[in-house]
């Protein structure tokens, strides 16, 4: 890519598509072009095919994508799985007609298998089930991948499939109800702390109710007291977290150095398993993680493992050999990322801007 080089992030106002944004203006690039979603439903296609005959991108970073953590994948499996594949279906296609020089989609790795070998290598895609509760929203995104690959042989395209872990960091999603596990505990710790300190009237601002014993109510149905903190699960289940700045550098190093037929060696056998992970290549336990974040945002109080609620899959690390072959490595360690993310999240409720 050249520093004018015209740029279009699909998903910018999101976790990982500003993150991305935010990476490509430190890096000199001026050229960005982005859409609210309502400015364009990229669910649309003739929408979405009208933008790209129109502003003719010459890369795309597909960052857009329904996302949520286990609660949200479990109840809303047929939005996850229609929205995320009507998004990537219009926005591949497109960049295919289009002649768009360079793609890079976006997927997690729940695309693995529940009960994947650990470290999870690219290689270990497809071999076996995948976890239910967000099998619909892995099965999306396991099709994008298929989708650039199929592009890629088919018709020559330049399109790079990345696997980011566990994302957090700056404009996540704290939402006690959809966000993932890493936000939504350090909300929901956060405001227990305010309910044993008695601070009501932070209480209230944050949730934006009218009362404290409305917002005691809210937060009875999430586990949250003065007391304790109730937490899905057994606490045993281990997962990896990576700063989404980290992730974004990545991504646009990929972008920068890499194309798809880095991806493989050979030609003349089948190609499959292109996609990268990108990751820390270390993990921790949801009862480590939530004691951490204890710790850093100074509750006293306790933490409750329900474990009459499901853990989801038990191991899920990735194998990022590929990616620091490739010459990246991740610089966020978790504790000083989790420090980042809180200290971020009481700025931005101080300024009603979470």
């Amino acid at each position: 890519m050249n520093k004018n080089s015209k740029i279009y992030v699909a998903g910018h106002s999101g976790l990982v598509g500003s993150a991305i944004i935010e990476n490509l203006k430190n890096k000199g690039y001026s050229n960005i072009i982005t859409r609210t979603h309502d400015q364009l439903d990229l669910t649309k296609q003739k929408k979405v095919a009208d933008f790209f005959s129109n502003e003719k991108p010459e890369y795309v970073f597909l960052a857009a994508a329904k996302v949520g953590g286990i609660v949200a994948n479990n109840v809303y499996r047929a939005d996850f799985i229609y929205e995320n594949m009507m998004i990537q279906n219009n926005v591949i296609h497109q960049s295919y007609l289009n002649e768009v020089k360079k793609l890079l989609f976006l997927g997690s790795t729940c695309i693995y298998p529940k009960n994947s070998p650990q470290p999870m290598k690219e290689e270990y895609l497809l071999t076996n089930t995948l976890e239910y509760t967000n099998e619909p929203y892995a099965i999306a995104k396991i099709a994008g991948i298929k989708m650039c690959e199929s592009y890629n042989l088919q018709y020559g395209t330049n399109f790079i499939s990345v696997m980011p872990t566990n994302l957090y960091g700056p404009n996540d999603n704290f939402d006690l109800e959809k966000s993932h596990v890493l936000p939504a505990l350090i909300r929901k710790i956060h405001l227990a702390k305010l309910l044993s300190e008695s601070k009501n009237d932070e209480v209230v601002k944050d949730l934006k109710v009218n009362t404290i014993e409305e917002a005691k109510v809210y937060l009875k149905t999430f586990g949250v007291s003065a007391d304790n903190v109730e937490i899905w699960g057994s606490g045993k289940p281990k997962r990896e977290f990576l700063w989404s700045e980290d992730m974004a550098n990545a991504c646009v190093f990929i972008m920068e150095n890499r194309d798809f037929l880095d991806m493989y060696y050979g030609k003349d056998k089948e190609i499959r398993n292109t996609h990268i992970n990108i990751g820390t290549g270390t993990d921790i336990s949801i009862k480590e993680l939530a004691e951490t974040i204890k710790t850093i945002v100074g509750f006293k109080g306790g933490l409750v493992f329900n474990v009459e609620k499901p853990d989801g899959t038990m191991l899920k690390l990735t194998d990022v050999s590929k990616l620091n072959g490739l010459g990246w490595k991740h610089t966020i360690e978790l504790e000083e990322g989790i420090n980042n993310l809180y200290n971020w999240y009481i700025y931005n409720s101080h300024n009603d801007k979470n």
